[in-house]
């Protein structure tokens, strides 16, 4: 699929540079960005993963993770190959690295995913597996099918994406997790090939200028991004430009790709965690990855009444009123509910 032109931008000696994400790649006849789905093709920048998917499965909207968007209802997930980031200890890393089009062997098309998602009885469709920012154009065409069939979009993504390509990802989507790696930028670059700035940008975006529902996943690794410290920072960067009501996962390490010799994150330290983030003042924090019900589940943040009880991704229990509120002391609670579930 060719690109739009108001993602790239000609320079000079038959160059073009991609404008979706900060990296800006600057690319010659024949190469291919870093996220390798982006490339000049005859003179143009085409998306060669269009229309062609890695798999497609059907998951508890909980395993994106989304805590607070039509809990337990079902997703169609998919995505393609390929990502924009590095990640060193990325725990999806035979598709994000892959550079082989053999592993995309499904044809799937945006109706047909979308008309998918109708049979199945999914009240969304995920971008997921991969980054969809890389493949934005396919996500936003599904998005767009999606919506005509009255079936909503969920973006899993790091968000390294910034100008036009932001505002219209977004607008395409109604509800996003975004995976905030660390609270360093040095992390960023060392361990992923980025920078934390655009990220934190992105959340502000989505936060303040769209409707969008929004959580925050973070893959605590035991040594490099679990001090109480950084944790603090990033709590404290959340209450100022976020806000207290946003669902913040914390989620358990394994060894994998190039951090195999870095042990699998204890559950204690996701605890204390959750605590150091409830006790700053984040309304709900999240544990994941391992099975702990207090973690799992969702509390009244101001009576501390039970809510939503869950077991690993299934929900046990819903105590949620029509309107969303608590059943003892009618406080709402944020996110996109529908009870009937």
């Amino acid at each position: 699929m060719k690109i739009p032109e108001s993602y790239f931008r000609k320079k000079e000696k038959d160059s073009l540079q991609c404008m979706v994400c900060p990296h800006g790649c600057i690319l010659k006849e024949g190469q291919r960005g870093r996220c390798f789905v982006r490339m000049i093709q005859e003179g143009h920048m085409v998306l060669d993963t269009y229309g062609r998917s890695s798999g497609l499965c059907i998951d508890p909207i909980e395993k994106k993770p989304l805590y607070h968007f039509l809990p337990g209802s079902r997703t169609l997930s998919f995505g393609t190959v390929g990502c924009n980031l590095a990640c060193r200890f990325c725990q999806n890393w035979e598709l994000s690295r892959s550079r082989s089009m053999d592993r995309m062997m499904v044809s799937a098309l945006p109706e047909a995913i979308a008309a998918a998602a109708l049979k199945e009885g999914c009240r969304s469709v995920a971008y997921t597996y991969n980054d969809p920012v890389i493949f934005l154009e396919y996500a936003m065409d599904t998005a767009k099918a999606c919506r005509e069939a009255g079936v909503l979009s969920v973006a899993v993504t790091a968000g390294y994406i910034h100008g036009k390509a932001r505002e219209d990802f977004f607008s395409c989507m109604d509800a996003a997790n975004v995976d905030l790696k660390a609270f360093s930028d040095s992390f960023y670059r060392k361990y992923c090939g980025a920078s934390l700035g655009p990220v934190l940008e992105t959340l502000c975006y989505i936060r303040q200028e769209t409707t969008l529902w929004l959580e925050l996943a973070t893959l605590i690794i035991p040594g490099y991004n679990d001090s109480d410290k950084e944790l603090d920072t990033m709590v404290d960067w959340i209450l100022e430009h976020l806000g207290p009501e946003v669902p913040l996962h914390f989620t358990a390490f394994h060894p994998d790709h190039e951090f195999r010799h870095v042990k699998r994150t204890p559950a204690a330290t996701l605890l204390r965690a959750r605590k150091r983030a409830m006790d700053r003042g984040l309304f709900h924090v999240m544990t994941g990855n391992i099975l702990e019900d207090e973690g799992s589940s969702t509390f009244c943040h101001n009576c501390g009444e039970l809510l939503i009880a869950r077991a690993g991704y299934h929900i046990t229990q819903c105590r949620l009123s029509e309107k969303g509120l608590c059943p003892l002391c009618n406080t709402p609670c944020a996110g996109f509910f529908d009870t009937n579930l």
